[in-house]
């Protein structure tokens, strides 16, 4: 078995994250995918009887990723990360402010347009340049799909229903649908922005640096480099970069990121120490007794890390639904536009063709495929910016049927029951004297 991990620097999407996901699974020899779209990182599990092996199923999964967004960077953790990092962040964002310009003189276009007598005469070719700046590339990426045979997708339906509206000649109603579109899609990236950087803010545990004492003397080195045995040097306001036991020195330490625990914890020769405490007072020298990925804040941060894996059931439910759910809509217009008047005296098809667009739009996946995946991702980037850890999407869920909840003084979480009779006994057992009972 084979663990690769890569990121996936630009992965905006939650739908796309779902469909990179799906396909990778599908390849054989992939035992296990998982894609945690907080942390735009792509673990695969593989069972490869060879290196070649290996390469060829890590070569597919990266061209399904690029066929599906070929704006994502991805990088391998295992690996330094390249020069251009900083370069490829920085022309993400130059791409975003491009975007939000556009959508912005395309509103101002389409409001132009609405304006009765001033522009009247300009109105049809203000709402096409509304409509263009707005969903060109919602268009783009439909033709690629088609192209490709993916054909059902949010994409497909946006670009198809704002089509037939430009043939029945309303075309300020397609312009509008595809502002409103690229509006939720524009907060939805805001959304998904402010929740990474909380939860990256929130995981600020690991440190950048060691000092390793040497022969040679006091060496600054990165912690994945510092072996069992070796004797590391902390200082007054720096983080532990590893656990370990403290042989010189008596400190206090602020352990709150790790306990909640607000007093100060007193070390001195002989006390274990774990890393991402804070040393606040004296100088101490620690022999390291684990390794780096062994360390307390690396496990703590595998696990917030790794939340996005832990989904919800109404998240697994939601992302099977999609794959019957958008065709079933599509079938479903052309149906409630050509059945109807075959069949119901009077009925026009231009009248029911502009009911099956209608039926079109309002029944887009978007807000139901994309939004339950969010609304997890929210709540956890939610927590996080008031202190809070939540590991995954399964534990949000569960929390949310709570309505008995037991904490420590340090704010920890020990118990959660359901009410009723049956949540107090739960509570109550839990709370024995050496229960180990904790969610």
């Amino acid at each position: 078995m084979i663990q690769k991990t890569y990121l996936l620097d630009g992965l905006c999407c939650p739908s796309c994250a779902a469909k990179i996901e799906k396909r990778i699974a599908a390849l054989a020899g992939v035992r296990q995918v998982i894609l945690d779209f907080a942390a735009q990182k792509l673990s695969i599990e593989i069972e490869a009887q060879s290196p070649d092996a290996c390469e060829n199923i890590t070569g597919s999964a990266g061209r399904i990723i690029k066929d599906i967004e070929p704006e994502i960077e991805i990088r391998d953790v295992s690996a330094p990360a390249p020069p251009g990092a900083a370069k490829t962040r920085d022309s993400s964002a130059a791409k975003r402010r491009l975007r939000t310009g556009a959508l912005c003189l395309s509103a101002a276009l389409f409001v132009l347009g609405m304006i009765p007598g001033i522009f009247a005469g300009f109105s049809p070719a203000l709402f096409i340049a509304s409509y263009l700046l707005a969903g060109w590339q919602v268009i783009l990426k439909s033709v690629k799909n088609i192209l490709k045979g993916d054909i059902f997708d949010e994409n497909f339906l946006m670009a198809a229903a704002t089509a037939g509206a430009f043939a029945i000649g309303e075309r300020a109603e397609a312009a509008a649908v595809m502002i409103f579109y690229q509006i939720g899609e524009a907060f939805q990236d805001m959304a998904v922005n402010r929740s990474r950087k909380s939860i990256a803010a929130l995981m600020d545990l690991r440190p950048d640096y060691a000092n390793l004492k040497t022969k040679a003397g006091i060496e600054r080195v990165p912690p994945e480099t510092v072996r069992l045995d070796d004797y590391i040097l902390v200082r007054p306001g720096e983080k532990i970069p590893l656990d370990g036991t403290v042989c010189e020195g008596v400190s206090a330490l602020d352990v709150s990121a790790l306990t909640g625990e607000a007093l100060p914890l007193d070390a001195g020769p002989g006390s274990g120490v774990l890393s991402g405490s804070i040393n606040k007072t004296g100088l101490l020298t620690i022999k390291v007794t684990k390794t780096f990925t062994e360390s307390t804040a690396s496990k703590i941060l595998g696990l917030v890390q790794d939340a996005g894996g832990r989904k919800s059931p109404t998240e697994n439910f939601i992302t099977k639904f999609a794959r019957y759910y958008t065709p079933a809509v599509v079938f479903l217009a052309l149906a409630l536009g050509l059945i109807p008047p075959l069949f119901i005296p009077e009925a026009r098809f231009s009248q029911w063709i502009h009911r099956a667009l209608v039926f079109l739009v309002v029944s887009c996946p978007c807000a139901l495929v994309i939004s339950i995946p969010l609304t997890f991702f929210g709540g956890i980037g939610g927590a996080s910016r008031q202190g809070i850890l939540v590991k995954g999407g399964n534990y949000l869920a569960a929390l949310a049927k709570m309505n008995v909840i037991a904490f420590d003084k340090t704010g920890t979480l020990t118990s959660c029951g359901y009410g009723g009779a049956d949540g107090r006994e739960h509570l109550n057992e839990a709370l024995k004297p050496g229960s180990k009972e904790a969610i």
